[in-house]
């Protein structure tokens, strides 16, 4: 059976470094899911792109033709891996704008697994106090471990192997 993963990627540079975790842990999450006797397929939503079109179904009050899109590769979706930057010790405004457009049954019961890169580990703590009740209250099945990396993880060394091992 092949399982859909969609991965939300809220970085909001090219390239980021939140996209380079969440693409490392997608191809994490296809080799776990092959160990199983399953096939997984990853498909992306990069909320940099859709940044216009949520302002638009804001302002219009009717999602646009991509948001739509996005909004029904998540209700088809078999997991979620959902990260996003950090600011202010918070998740990104266009990571919660993303949510927000969503009807609010469209992530309920989907596996969901948290992830976010800030520039220094005391930012670490947005995945249980600021994602996981995000998620929670979407219904998500969020599970009980996240992934937090910091710009030092994405070096060599043993900061980069922790990383990999933390994935």
């Amino acid at each position: 059976m092949t399982r859909r993963i969609v991965v939300v990627s809220g970085g909001l540079a090219e390239p980021s470094t939140t996209r380079l975790l969440a693409d490392r842990i997608a191809e994490a999450t296809r080799v776990a899911v092959g160990t199983r006797g399953d096939d997984a397929e990853t498909e992306v939503i990069e909320l940099r792109s859709l940044a216009m079109d949520l302002a638009t179904t804001f302002t219009a009050g009717v999602p646009t033709a991509a948001v739509a899109r996005a909004r029904e590769q998540l209700a088809t979706a078999d997991g979620l891996i959902a990260v996003s930057p950090v600011f202010a010790a918070g998740y990104s405004g266009l990571f919660k704008m993303f949510f927000d457009a969503l009807d609010p049954d469209t992530l309920t019961g989907v596996p969901t697994l948290l992830a976010a890169t800030a520039g220094s580990a005391r930012h670490s703590l947005v995945l249980d106090h600021a994602m996981r009740p995000l998620l929670s209250y979407l219904r998500a099945l969020v599970v009980p471990t996240g992934v937090f990396a910091t710009t030092d993880d994405f070096g060599t060394g043993e900061a980069a192997t922790a990383l990999k091992g933390r994935i």
